[in-house]
């Protein structure tokens, strides 16, 4: 492990030590923007209706028009559970296809530079540097008052288009933040087309306490005559998006099986293990095609009215079959005449796509890690099936270790207990910090440490036996290795599940992955 820090540190010393103090200052600027506003909320309402106008307020005065921004070609994305998974695949999908690709995403894991992305890769330094005095200048020159700055994501989705539009890309793929209605990527007026992946119950003190509210926000980013593509949704999520479809004046789709696509050989192994992936590599696909016809403008034939492609015959699932419209990309063609998909690049993008902390398994010298952002009920239930099935393969006799925390006002109770069928031979409980001096890409202003460790306290008294807190991601790996070594009944090297919070997965791969280099193991 220690091995592990020391390789983490020769990397960042061979950078450019006038561009790294650069960096690390502007991230300290950039932490002075968070607001902690969404936890303080306790209703959409109160996330202020008029955010989207303050949002436009900023963007003018950082220097870029509304008619600048609609030169964007924008794929815009939202849902609780794989939003981001299904951008992954969409951007690798045109990439594929010979597209400039940017792609908007939050959190970031290890570096905020994650978040801007170009053709895959994060954008460097010295690019973040220089693209972020401008605006920042800007906006601080022009406020009204000492505080009248644009808050953390508002400021980062105004440098992201400001990057997108400087460097040309031919499609910008845009994750929302939370819900979609009053999100501030939402300014976007004239996407290309819109996505929604898997809905549930999360940040309920903002977007509501019901699946109906929720898809009622999330539904918010359809724009009219924009094709949108949702994942089967529980029946009463699906009549909501449905009527939010006609009454914003675009067209709706259920996106089909994985494996009704013209495959050449056989449906591809995704690069993102887990098989509710499926639905996402779906959604990614349906959304490439339809950027793809109406960027070469073919197919631009939207109408008010639903239309959905063929989906399950689930009784749980809204089946709109009385429409009589169905669209079916897949036919027997590598290349479909409804699309101008290549089924072979797709394959190859869908298998090679890199998405860190999602289902990702790690294999270290000398713990073996298993990573999962989940942080729902619905997405913790489907980690553990994922856990149990990639541990299983193993066949060895392996002890089992798990580091968990969760942000918000979640229920720590309903998270947890799917997790001890697992038979874990200690669980630790950490804030999400390293407990490593870095440049300062971590720091949450937001964070009260004092209550993260009560926290941890309350998680242990929920847990009860083999369980026990530590001050960081760091101490704790530090104690599954002293723990690990002071055996001898032959056990093999440990498998250690992190889980909870995509912030304590990054906190975790900032010490063994801090380049995000390594490749998820099948």
């Amino acid at each position: 492990m220690l091995t592990l820090v020391r390789n983490m540190n020769c990397s960042i010393a061979k950078e450019n030590i006038h561009s790294l103090l650069s960096y690390e200052e502007i991230i300290r600027i950039i932490n002075t923007l968070q607001t902690g506003l969404i936890s303080k909320n306790t209703t959409i309402n109160s996330q202020n209706a008029s955010g989207l106008h303050n949002m436009e307020k900023y963007l003018v005065r950082s220097g870029m028009s509304l008619q600048q921004l609609d030169t964007l070609s924008v794929i815009h994305v939202t849902g609780t559970k794989g939003k981001g998974s299904t951008c992954a695949f969409v951007e690798a999908i045109l990439r594929n296809h010979g597209f400039r690709t940017g792609f908007y995403s939050s959190p970031h894991l290890v570096a905020v530079r994650e978040r801007f992305r170009i053709n895959a890769k994060p954008i460097s330094e010295m690019k973040f540097i220089n693209y972020f005095w401008p605006v920042y200048n800007m906006l601080n020159q022009l406020k009204d008052n000492p505080n009248d700055m644009p808050p953390y994501f508002k400021f980062l989705t105004i440098l992201m288009f400001h990057i997108f539009i400087k460097e040309n890309v031919d499609v910008a793929i845009i994750e929302v933040g939370i819900g979609g209605e009053l999100d501030c990527t939402n300014i976007v007026r004239n996407s290309v087309c819109t996505g929604i992946a898997r809905l549930g119950l999360d940040h309920t003190s903002v977007l509501g306490n019901t699946l109906e509210s929720i898809a009622f926000q999330k539904s918010g980013i359809f724009k009219p005559g924009a094709p949108a593509f949702t994942i089967p949704q529980p029946r009463n999520a699906m009549s909501v998006l449905h009527n939010r479809a006609v009454e914003k004046g675009c067209s709706l789709s259920i996106v089909p099986n994985l494996q009704s696509y013209p495959w050449k050989k056989s449906q591809p192994v995704l690069g993102i293990p887990c098989k509710v992936q499926n639905h996402n590599a779906s959604l990614a696909i349906q959304l490439a095609s339809s950027w793809m016809m109406r960027h070469k403008r073919r197919g631009n034939n939207c109408s008010n009215t639903s239309k959905c492609m063929t989906n399950d015959n689930d009784a749980d699932v809204f089946n709109a079959t009385n429409n009589n419209n169905y669209y079916v990309l897949a036919n027997n063609n590598n290349n479909s005449p409804n699309t101008s998909l290549c089924f072979a690049k797709v394959a190859t993008a869908l298998e090679t796509c890199k998405w860190p902390g999602r289902t990702q398994f790690l294999p270290r010298e000398t713990m073996d890690f298993y990573i999962d952002g989940a942080h729902t009920i619905e997405s913790i239930e489907t980690c553990v099936s994922w856990f149990r099935d990639v541990t299983v393969k193993t066949g060895e006799k392996r002890r089992k270790y798990l580091i968990f925390n969760i942000t918000g006002a979640r229920d720590s109770a309903s998270l947890l207990n799917p997790l001890k069928q697992l038979g874990f031979s200690k669980v630790f409980f950490v804030p999400n910090v390293t407990g490593l001096t870095t440049i300062a890409d971590h720091i949450n202003a937001n964070i009260n440490s004092n209550k993260e460790i009560e926290r941890c306290q309350l998680h242990v008294q929920i847990w009860g036996e083999n369980s026990v807190t530590a001050n960081s991601v760091y101490d704790a790996l530090k104690m599954i290795d002293g723990q690990v070594n002071s055996m001898s009944d032959g056990y093999c090297k440990p498998q250690v599940l992190v889980t909870g919070s995509l912030h304590l997965v990054g906190a975790l791969l900032s010490i063994i992955d801090p380049n995000l280099s390594l490749s998820t193991k099948c």
